[in-house]
């Protein structure tokens, strides 16, 4: 009995240790980003929240943008340009009408996350990225980094908040 008590707890534990190291989707995976060869940085669903937004159109999504200590410090301080080493992370999720939501409020346009859509990062290095204002960029979908084609465009779309040292996204304490 005792013999078997213990290959209860190794094959427990064994399980535990696979489920810990497998990378979950959007949180781990395959490779650096083209381009800027970022990786997904560990912890990241940890930072704080920075704000939420919503995108209509074709993309349907709601999004969340995080950010590392150095970020949060930076908008809390209202620093531009952002410091070396500042990341801001933007996660995406497609938006689902909640019926749950809608029967309990009594209206018909409730939406919360539905299935993820992808993960992106901006990561402050103003010697290694100097050319794009300072910035690396990465996109990932489902753990992997998207096609190249898709990161050459990620600097040209950031072009028009250059005044804000590139970054869209507001903070609101």
């Amino acid at each position: 009995m005792k013999g078997m008590a213990s290959l209860l707890v190794a094959v427990a534990m064994a399980a535990l240790l696979a489920a810990y190291t497998l990378p979950v989707s959007g949180q781990g995976g395959e490779g650096a980003s083209p381009i800027y060869g970022l990786t997904i940085p560990a912890g990241y669903r940890d930072w704080k929240l920075i704000s939420v937004g919503r995108v209509g159109g074709s993309n349907n999504d709601l999004r969340a943008k995080l950010g590392n200590d150095i970020a949060i410090k930076a908008y809390r301080e209202g620093k531009l340009p952002f410091p070396d080493g500042t990341i801001i992370a933007r996660l995406a999720w497609r938006e689902a009408t909640s019926e749950e939501n809608n029967l309990a409020l009594g209206n018909v346009d409730s939406f919360v996350t539905g299935a993820a859509t992808n993960l992106e990062f901006m990561v402050k290095d103003s010697k290694k990225y100097a050319a794009t204002g300072g910035w690396g960029f990465a996109q990932f979908t489902d753990g992997k980094p998207d096609s190249e084609a898709l990161h050459k465009a990620c600097f040209p779309c950031h072009g028009p908040a250059k005044d804000q040292d590139f970054v869209f996204t507001r903070y609101a304490p």
